[in-house]
């Protein structure tokens, strides 16, 4: 080995090391998500070369396995244990974490979260008027949700804070432990404390973004080695709901290519043809959807729309989805799905598009509501379906709804 190659390894083993005791400070809290198949996923980060925790379900211990060595970008171990769903404790290292109730009565929705670095779109990431995740979070959290679903797009801080631009200096960037913390894991720190989650997948932890970070930290699968822009729909059987989970992260909103198209029909066409009665599709781009801005006048998702054509089943209620940095909700009748679209967690507000008089693929909108404001939506359980609330960043009541079916009235 040269002199010079020797002090390249030195070289790098000094900035592992380095990154490492600056990522073991303070790592954040233990979590609960629903795995693809069904299980409880616990999570723990630890830092390299740390024992995991002992984590245990209804006094028994888990297996515990870890989600992929440390990197350079990822200078930390997640550790996993998978516990049934029906657990009624469970603790990691002592401690307990949130469990699932046999029917989930309350539930959290939120969607597109971090703070946008990216080119000429800068969001001022240390100003909570600007960034308000960590308000929105803290305040879900407060609701006592007893399931928390994220719609997708997590990690936003893809370039440099801008020299000079006071609002975001200092921030990290790049699809590393640093920016996925401050994107994501310090801020919503309450609410995942709070309740299990449902993770989706967005367009921003496609692999050519935050893919790197999403496969080894929220992906409900087991830890795989590589990076795909496509992953297996699921359903999820959990709470006293029946949820199809899409991976939608890869779909062209304004195109629909024919490669694309079939692979998406075909992963859902087993899926769709079990829905189960009073269904929801949670997918990160809207399938029904109005843009705005330069896009005004478009729809959205033109390649779930042609994979999903002739294949919706009458049992399918709902579509749940974020992309569109608003809140908007769409009821088409009975020979469609609603469409509620909850993009409004942090991530910079488009403009909107009123849906009066609008028509989307072919079916004219009967009623629904277009608002941009920063919030989170809360779904409790009626008599006859849900009850939504939409809270803006100081809790102020933006909007109240009521699902009933296919029936979706937003006001």
């Amino acid at each position: 080995m040269s002199g010079l190659h020797r002090l390249f390894v030195a070289l790098a083993a000094l900035l592992i090391a380095v990154s490492t005791a600056a990522a073991a400070a303070d790592l954040p809290a233990p979590w609960v998500e629903l795995a693809a198949n069904g299980e409880l996923s616990v999570r723990a980060v630890v830092a390299p070369g740390s024992t995991c925790p002992s984590i245990s379900a209804d006094g028994v211990t888990l297996v515990v396995n870890r989600r992929g060595a440390p990197d350079i970008n990822f200078p930390i171990e997640i550790c996993e244990a998978r516990a049934p769903t029906a657990a009624t404790r469970l603790t990691v290292g002592g401690v307990a974490v949130p469990t699932l109730p046999a029917m989930a009565r309350r539930i959290v929705v939120i969607g597109d979260t971090g703070c946008r670095l990216e080119g000429k779109a800068i969001q001022d990431c240390g100003n909570q008027t600007a960034w308000p995740f960590a308000t929105i979070a803290a305040r879900a959290a407060a609701q006592r949700p007893e399931l928390v679903i994220h719609l997708g797009d997590y990690y936003y801080r893809i370039s440099a804070c801008p020299v000079g631009r006071a609002g975001c200096a200092g921030s990290p960037h790049g699809d590393n432990w640093p920016s996925w913390r401050a994107d994501f894991f310090d801020p919503a720190a309450p609410l995942l404390a709070a309740a299990p989650w449902i993770m989706v997948r967005g367009n921003h932890e496609l692999c050519r973004r935050g893919g790197h970070g999403w496969f080894r930290l929220l992906d409900p699968y087991p830890r795989r080695a590589d990076c795909l822009d496509r992953t297996d729909p699921y359903w999820l059987s959990a709470a006293g709901l029946a949820l199809l989970v899409l991976d939608s992260a890869d779909a062209d909103d304004y195109l629909a290519p024919p490669d694309k198209v079939a692979a998406y029909a075909a992963q859902l066409a087993p899926l769709l043809a079990a829905a189960p009665p009073h269904a929801w599709m949670l997918t990160h781009r809207p399938v029904w959807g109005l843009s705005s801005g330069p896009f005004a006048g478009l729809t959205v998702n033109l390649t779930e729309q042609m994979a999903i054509r002739g294949q919706i089943p009458a049992n399918l209620d709902l579509v749940l989805s974020g992309h569109l940095h608003d809140f908007l909700a769409y009821e088409f009748g009975p020979d469609r799905p609603a469409q509620l679209i909850v993009g409004d967690g942090g991530a910079s507000l488009y403009d909107v598009e009123s849906p009066v008089s609008a028509e989307i693929d072919g079916m004219p909108v009967r009623r629904g509501l277009a608002l941009k404001r920063f919030g989170y939506f809360v779904m409790e359980r009626s008599e006859n379906g849900w009850d939504g609330t939409l809270y803006a960043v100081d809790d102020t009541i933006l909007a109240r709804c009521r699902l009933a079916g296919r029936e979706i009235d937003c006001r």
